[in-house]
């Protein structure tokens, strides 16, 4: 079996505690597109998480929250604001050796699947539209996302475009 064939069978499981690390050090490599986390906020979102998993050796991971989490993202909160229920996907990473071996579509997939039997039937994130992040909308598309507003954040030195896909709950 080749690395590729043998690295998309990795498991995906549940953050704990020996993974903050090495998820700190991925999230950070990243911070642009997600965000610099501190080993203590990482420790505090984690806790508050309606669902955080990993592949593998950390070759990706997921980390999202529901509408009662205690977290005061600007773009979380955007959608505690409009929606009564949902889960919101805070951040999505995939380590650079890791990438198109389809992690973060099964990331997604084993999300809206734990989401549905939870009773949500809505599933939200954001992505950057300034600076623009093409590969990002590409992909939300194909999952069946839709865009449902555009907001300006941190002073106006960014500007995300939320999202929204119906899952069955």
């Amino acid at each position: 079996m080749d690395t590729a064939m043998t690295a998309a069978l990795s498991p995906i499981s549940r953050v704990s505690a020996r993974d903050e690390a090495a998820i700190l050090a991925l999230n950070n490599e990243h911070a642009a597109e997600l965000s610099w986390l501190e080993p203590e906020r990482l420790s505090f979102l984690l806790g508050e998480a309606f669902y955080a998993r990993c592949i593998g050796a950390l070759e990706a991971f997921i980390m999202t929250f529901d509408q009662d989490a205690r977290y005061d993202s600007p773009n979380f909160l955007w959608f505690r604001e409009r929606y009564e229920r949902f889960v919101y996907v805070d951040r999505v990473v995939v380590a650079g050796e890791a990438r198109g071996r389809g992690h973060a579509r099964r990331l997604y997939e084993a999300l809206f699947t734990e989401a549905a039997q939870a009773g949500h039937t809505i599933v939200t994130c954001e992505v950057n539209a300034e600076p623009p992040n093409p590969a990002s909308d590409a992909f939300h598309t194909a999952l069946g996302f839709a865009p449902v507003g555009n907001a300006a954040i941190h002073g106006g030195g960014k500007t995300v475009r939320y999202w929204l896909k119906s899952i069955a709950g």
